[in-house]
């Protein structure tokens, strides 16, 4: 049995950080609670540094009873959550400083993050279930981190949606349980074909009912356009990107190692799932006024392409590399916008973002980045990573989900360029208050996930080699 601790060190530096941080900030007055921030960047730049030797000494394991994969889906995924969370840290500094709770919102933000890490290894149905639930009891408690009432109301209809699917979850679990007399995927994997379909089919989709939550897909996605809009902005752009990057790979993992072989139809029905979702996110954006809405529905859009990689997940050798290099790409781009969001605080609305340009030009500059890169508009990383995730279903044998694909698109480009009109407007005038913003750490921010978007986009041949390697069984 390997039990090899060093294997889980960005994990357990997140948890490590959680609990330092929570005994520190109990002591420490509130001018300086930025400590427990410090310890929180930290933990995370720790986690990067131990995956980036892992990765370089190809030290490939699987611990703990097998319960848990370290492998290069793993890795690779720990390198986008916690770069991701240095982002989210550094566009909350401002948020909540001074804040009476700010300890416990950095507690929080490390607690889900170490849950999202775990799902990205998760090897057994028991360790996916346990993972979800870290992953997901912390963030309840961030969208309602405000204490006003659309926090209240985010909050509320993220934790019943979270238990109700959770629970359904659980049940898929006990169905393959009862299936494959066994949790690990590998056993699964051996007992599923022949095991009864009707238990393996409601099992799956019990299973997938939880994930589909998680990553904010259609039927489970209801809960993401008043939990984006109730909380605070920077936990907005945690739960819009995230639970997405933990959410999939768990998915991709549980289907490519699980039921490569199983009777069941699951390509398919991933498949219908990825045209409902990215078909409804884009149909719900065209006319939204409220950007945090608007970029809510975006991220219900981005889910239904990412979804493609999981139908083809046993039918292309390019799946797991367009889907991981797709949520790195999508994980800078959207956070940049999150944050120009975050720093220009009172301009809620679309026309409350007229002359931007004229008046805070490199915000508006990392705009024009992100909205683009989010339709896909080369040179950002989003358009690699669609060109290598349609690719990936057509070598599947899905060419008419990668048509539907490019139609949605093209499409988008409507509700992204309604936001993006008003930025050059020099006849109308925003209110004078909306694009006054003097948050340093966010305006950083912003500027270094535009940046990362088009690196990866011009430098996304050699990113795309890091992603190329075997699950571990």
């Amino acid at each position: 049995m390997n039990e090899n601790l060093t294997a889980l060190i960005p994990e357990l530096a997140l948890l490590g950080a959680a609990v330092i941080g929570l005994l520190t900030g109990s002591w420490l007055p509130r001018r300086r609670q930025w400590i427990v921030a410090a310890i929180a960047a930290v933990a995370c730049a720790a986690g990067l540094v131990a995956t980036a030797a892992t990765m370089a000494t190809d030290r490939e394991q699987i611990v703990f009873s097998a319960a848990f994969a370290v492998d290069t889906a793993t890795d690779v995924g720990r390198l986008i959550v916690l770069a991701a969370m240095l982002l989210i840290i550094g566009m909350s500094v401002e948020t909540v400083r001074g804040h009476k709770r700010e300890t416990e919102y950095w507690v929080l933000l490390l607690m889900t993050g170490a849950g999202t890490l775990a799902l990205l290894g998760a090897n057994d149905l028991l360790m996916l279930f346990a993972a979800y639930l870290l992953a997901s009891i912390p963030a309840y408690a961030l969208a309602a981190f405000a204490k006003d009432a659309p926090g209240t109301e985010a909050a509320l209809k993220y934790y019943l949606m979270g238990a109700l699917l959770g629970t359904v979850m659980l049940a898929g679990t006990a169905l393959l349980y009862a299936a494959g007399q066994a949790t690990h995927y590998r056993q699964l994997n051996e007992a599923l074909p022949t095991a009864a379909y009707g238990l393996v089919a409601v099992g799956l989709i019990g299973v997938l009912a939880g994930l589909l939550f998680k990553i904010g897909a259609v039927p489970a996605h209801f809960w993401v356009p008043d939990v984006t809009e109730g909380a605070p902005t920077p936990v907005a752009a945690y739960v819009t990107t995230l639970p997405k990057v933990g959410g999939l790979v768990a998915g991709y993992r549980l289907l490519h190692q699980a039921l490569p072989d199983s009777d069941v139809n699951w390509p398919l029905l991933l498949a219908i799932l990825a045209a409902v979702t990215m078909t409804l996110g884009n149909l719900a954006a065209f006319f939204q006024t409220s950007v945090k809405r608007l970029l809510a529905y975006s991220a219900i859009s981005q889910v239904g392409y990412l979804l493609m990689a999981l139908a083809v997940a046993t039918r292309s050798d390019l799946a797991q590399k367009s889907l991981l290099f797709y949520l790195a790409a999508y994980a800078a781009t959207n956070l940049g916008a999150f944050a120009v969001v975050t720093e220009l605080r009172a301009a809620r609305t679309l026309p409350d973002y007229r002359g931007l340009a004229r008046s805070r030009p490199g915000l508006a500059g990392v705009l024009v980045v992100c909205l683009l890169g989010l339709v896909g508009t080369p040179p950002t990383g989003v358009f690699l990573g669609k060109l290598e995730i349609f690719s990936a279903t057509i070598d599947g044998g899905y060419t008419w989900l990668a048509a539907l694909a490019v139609a949605n698109t093209v499409a988008s480009l409507f509700y992204y360029l309604r936001w993006l009109a008003p930025l050059f407007t020099t006849t109308e005038t925003a209110p004078a208050d909306a694009h006054i913003g003097q948050r340093a750490w966010t305006a950083v921010t912003a500027y270094t996930a535009a940046g990362v978007s088009l690196v990866l986009g011009i430098a996304g041949e050699a990113v795309l080699t890091l992603t190329a390697g075997p699950l571990l069984p």
